[in-house]
């Protein structure tokens, strides 16, 4: 593996990020693609329990996983400077680092199924037939933990590292096992919300394996090397970058944790609008986490090599075709957002419920955009300490607004909320980057 030269002039920065993040943008869109198959596959049985149920089901393996998601976000870090700086060895343990962290995580949170499941399914609401419904969905996705942290590390580790194509290719065969997987189980053999969960599960185990088959993590690893992995500074820096990620990933999915649990108190139809809308917003998001992953290299490359001009060109012209894409996403949504909510469900009370709150959906993608990029900047350069402090205050403001506005404005003050979290989790980013800049 050779060190990539940096490009110098702007087109030749708006070239790079659009070659490395086009890739990213297409493998990122697997995960909302994941969640969308079992929201449709869901949005076709009888009754809404069955969409709010997967919907709740979702919503904790996000927080549950996602828990985990510094094992993709400081792997692409850590593994981005060493890319950079040109170093193969310290690449290759920074894997082996994450995989055993993810493959022991992984296990645990099999063995602890039944607290983990009762007791999220609980605090998020629902009617008894929501609840009993993710329940089913659960139980059947949670055996695929380990794979799902190990896609975690590999995903990171392939961005990091600038082999996007690989990542690409993965996440489309997940996709496909997905979608045959889920509609065989869940209709074919008719075990309904627990096939979908078990669909996935399936696909995200295929995938990891498969994976460890093209990374090969063991590759040229002699004994000395294998145990300096072991190595307890490595593990305290890992360990410190990981707890900020950790904690600034617990907030965000503490204010979308939020977000679905008073929707719950709506009712069931409104609770499976919010699903199929939110769908509509993951799918925005995971696209523009492709500048953001591009991000992330590109800075942690720039940064790993002390470019000071590389890292300059990278965040202005990642902010640009972010910009752009959000626009684009805004103006599809607009003119095909209820044509996507009528394939996404045929029940027509959540469908007429959804087109109240589309226009949110229309705003997100341009209050979202810069808190996505400056998210890539931030884990690019490992400034953690930043990250998880402007996500805590942006939790503190959700949840302000949240409680003030629901009260008055139901539904519609969720969706406020929702925008303002966006709006300032952006400033608060903002105003520390200029840390970065002067590093």
């Amino acid at each position: 593996m050779e060190e990539a030269p940096h490009p110098t002039g702007a087109m030749d920065w708006n070239r790079r990020v659009v070659t490395l993040a086009l890739p990213i943008i297409l493998a990122n869109l697997a995960l909302p693609i994941l969640a969308m198959v079992d929201t449709t596959v869901a949005g076709h049985l009888s009754g809404p329990q069955h969409l709010g149920g997967v919907a709740l089901g979702g919503i904790l393996f996000s927080f549950l996983f996602w828990s985990f998601g510094f094992l993709r976000m400081a792997t692409t870090g850590l593994a981005a400077q060493a890319y950079g700086a040109n170093d193969h060895v310290e690449l290759r343990k920074h894997l082996l680092r994450a995989l055993l962290i993810a493959t022991l995580s992984g296990v645990v949170i099999v063995c602890l199924q039944w607290p983990i499941i009762s007791a999220g399914i609980t605090l998020m609401g629902g009617s008894g037939a929501v609840q009993h419904s993710a329940a089913d969905y659960a139980y059947a996705r949670i055996w695929s933990s380990p794979a799902s942290l190990g896609n975690f590390v590999v995903l990171g580790y392939l961005l990091g590292s600038q082999r996007v194509s690989l990542a690409l290719v993965l996440q489309i065969g997940m996709n496909i096992l997905n979608l045959a997987a889920t509609l065989f189980l869940a209709i074919g053999l008719n075990w309904g919300v627990a096939g979908i969960g078990a669909g996935t599960a399936v696909a995200e185990w295929a995938t990891f394996l498969t994976a460890l088959l093209f990374v090969k993590p063991f590759k040229g690893m002699n004994p000395a090397i294998l145990g300096a992995i072991l190595n307890r500074a490595a593990f305290v820096r890992l360990f410190r970058v990981n707890i900020d990620i950790f904690l600034r990933s617990f907030f965000l999915l503490v204010s979308f944790g939020w977000f679905t649990r008073a929707g719950a108190a709506e009712g069931d139809v409104v609770l499976a609008a919010n699903a199929v809308l939110m769908n509509l917003h993951s799918f925005m998001a995971y696209g523009l986490d492709g500048f953001a992953h591009a991000t992330e290299a590109l800075v942690g490359s720039a940064i790993g090599s002390k470019d000071r001009t590389a890292l300059r060109g990278v965040i202005r012209a990642a902010g640009i075709w972010s910009l752009a894409v959000a626009l684009l996403f805004s103006l599809s949504y607009w003119l095909a957002g209820d044509a996507i909510v009528s394939l996404l469900t045929d029940q027509q009370a959540i469908r007429e419920t959804a087109a109240r709150f589309l226009p949110y959906v229309v705003i997100l993608p341009i209050a979202s955009f810069a808190g996505f990029l400056l998210d890539g900047v931030f884990i690019g350069a490992l400034r953690t300490r930043e990250l998880r402090n402007s996500m805590f205050l942006s939790t503190v403001v959700f949840l302000a607004v949240a409680c003030l506005l629901q009260a008055s404005l139901g539904n519609h003050g969720l969706w406020i909320a929702m925008i303002a979290f966006m709006l300032f989790r952006a400033g608060a980013l903002g105003s520390y980057l200029g840390r970065i800049l002067r590093a």
